[in-house]
């Protein structure tokens, strides 16, 4: 079969969105687009309905016949062509995060050992952890007994305890579960999925357990011994359970799964899909964070120096109350009023600017009406991702770095290694979601991630232009090269390179030359402490950047006092000299 026309929709938590790709004289391309409300809640309660309405708009706006006359609604509305010789499309292809997503609860008995590990699996297979549970977590069992009761997960992770080790803690959280019994988000009378990942020598008493009352799923230890973490498995496992058993009991989502050619992915793990492919395949660090209205992801591809090889590492994680409607009080109560206050260029009272971020919080669709509330809306931006990002390293601390030897009471006693996600080996910085991808001026995008991010060396600035990663990463699993091509010449909007040296010398005096640039070999300007410069460069044209410290403390990324050279592709908005004092801190 070949494939030459391409749609493929993202059902999201409020929006349905449809594109076309098209291979247009051996280039593939983005066609057009259409969106429509999404429709998993009362009084609809069909998903279909949103996927149909969207392919209308899609249809309208790409001025070509897509859709077909069947009234049919089991049947997909799509116009499906015979090698290529009828109207329509030859593939229809979908993701969704639509009813808030794949939700999940997780259990270990050490909270940084096998709950951390849970955690990942849980994260790695695109779900939001609502809540993790672990025998040192500091709350009693009936705590913890209605805490699972009141939370509706899709699907509950218990792990925990080393292969052919002690097998009573991890009976014991079953026994837990048992107690609290929660009930499936979907589908009040079925069983809800259990994965367990734990002591292979429990898995005959956690059946006795759990057997009858919930639908128990048994699978290689995720943490057979300190030193090894096994994940793939439990990802595996917990995708084809969201597509058999929670996909197939959401709202018209049985009927969605018979209409594409290749099984639905979660939106996250869509999108950790093309960056992470894209990455490796370039051999590149990538960044990308995608800062929604509740939540706040953030997906890195970068290669890890702890590890012998210098492999690439792929990490996402979901900071589940960091957003810009929705959790926007929860980023001011965990920032603090003062950090949002200081990327202000305007006074505002304390009392005026908690009032603006509640109303907010209760109007979570309006739009920023003035140039303060544009300028509040960014600085709340920088918090919620500098937040998320730290969320997103310390993730990466413990549970594979702890020293071998002097067995499981040793953990307790060391301290957890530096994260592997160096900022200094990150190339590219891609931003989504709406403050950041439709933000009126593309410069205010870098500015927001340079702040939120403290980048050093020579960093790449991108947004997603309309939030297609999704689209893309499940693309690539029928065609990579497609997905690749359409990424760099209609999905990301390239906005510039940034130079930013590091130093945390005090005495340097503002106005000190921290660095020499020079362009194809002429020295054509200095990065200046407290100054933020921006130097205009042909766009689309190459050139050689070098840039050579001028004070010792100075670390463009290689080193102290070490200079860099870089080939770059010049952006619209060329390249910004950053030398403002950051909070750089090891």
């Amino acid at each position: 079969m070949t494939i030459e026309k391409v749609i493929i929709t993202d059902c999201g938590s409020t929006t349905t969105k449809a594109i076309l790709f098209e291979n247009v004289n051996g280039t593939w391309k983005l066609k057009a687009r259409g969106e429509a409300p999404t429709t998993v809640e009362k009084p609809i309660s069909d998903v279909t309905i949103g996927v149909r309405n969207s392919f209308v708009e899609l249809e309208l706006n790409a001025k070509e016949k897509l859709v077909s006359s069947n009234n049919e609604p089991e049947k997909l509305p799509l116009l499906i062509r015979d090698n290529g010789n009828l109207p329509g499309v030859d593939l229809y292809l979908s993701t969704s995060s639509a009813g808030g997503g794949l939700q999940m609860l997780v259990s270990g008995i050490v909270k940084s050992i096998s709950s951390e590990s849970s955690q990942k699996a849980a994260l790695g297979a695109g779900a939001i952890v609502l809540s993790k549970f672990c025998e040192d977590d500091l709350l009693e069992d009936y705590e913890k007994i209605e805490k699972i009761k009141k939370l509706k997960p899709d699907i509950f992770l218990l792990a925990g305890g080393f292969n052919d080790g002690d097998k009573k803690n991890v009976i014991e959280q079953a026994q837990i579960l048992l107690s609290a019994f929660p009930k499936p988000r979907f589908g009040n009378s079925l069983k809800l999925p259990v994965i367990f990942a734990g002591n292979k020598d429990a898995k005959d008493e956690v059946q006795k357990i759990l057997g009858d009352k919930f639908d128990l799923i048994t699978i290689d230890n995720i943490r057979p011994s300190l030193e090894i973490e096994n994940l793939k498995q439990a990802k595996e496992t917990i995708h084809d359970i969201f597509l058999k058993h929670v996909m197939s009991h959401s709202p018209g989502y049985n009927k969605l799964l018979q209409w594409t050619n290749i099984p639905i992915m979660p939106t996250p793990v869509a999108v950790g899909e093309i960056i992470e492919n894209y990455g490796k395949k370039n051999n590149i660090g990538i960044l990308c964070v995608d800062i929604g209205g509740a939540t706040t992801d953030v997906f890195s591809v970068i290669r890890n120096d702890f590890d012998e090889n210098k492999k690439f590492e792929f990490t996402r994680t979901v900071s589940a109350n960091l957003g810009m409607s929705y959790s926007i009080g929860n980023v001011l109560l965990e920032a603090g009023i003062n950090n949002i206050k200081r990327w202000l260029d305007f006074e505002i009272s304390d009392e005026e600017l908690t009032n603006k971020l509640k109303n907010k919080m209760l109007r979570p669709t309006t739009l920023p009406q003035t140039t303060q509330d544009l300028k509040i809306e960014q600085a709340v931006a920088r918090e919620a991702l500098r937040l998320s990002f730290i969320h997103h390293k310390s993730f990466e601390i413990g549970t594979s770095k702890f020293s071998k030897g002097g067995g499981i009471s040793n953990i307790f006693s060391q301290k957890a290694t530096k994260s592997y996600i160096d900022i200094k080996n990150i190339n590219l910085i891609i931003g989504s979601g709406g403050v950041l991808s439709h933000s009126p001026n593309r410069l205010d995008s870098a500015y927001i991630m340079i702040d939120a991010f403290n980048p050093v060396g020579i960093i790449e600035l991108a947004v997603d232009s309309i939030f297609m990663l999704p689209h893309l990463g499940i693309l690539s699993k029928v065609n990579k090269e497609a997905a690749y091509t359409i990424l760099e010449n209609d999905c990301l909007i390239r906005i510039c390179h940034a130079i930013i040296p590091k130093y945390n010398d005090k005495k340097i005096r503002n106005g000190r030359k921290l660095a020499s640039v020079y362009i194809d070999g002429n020295l054509v300007s200095y990065v200046i402490k407290g100054k933020l410069e921006r130097l205009k460069l042909e766009k689309n044209k190459k050139y050689e950047i070098k840039i050579v410290p001028l004070v010792k403390s100075v670390d463009l990324g290689k080193g102290k006092n070490k200079l860099i050279v870089k080939e770059i592709t010049a952006n619209e908005y060329g390249l910004l000299l950053d030398g403002r004092e950051k909070n750089f801190k090891d």
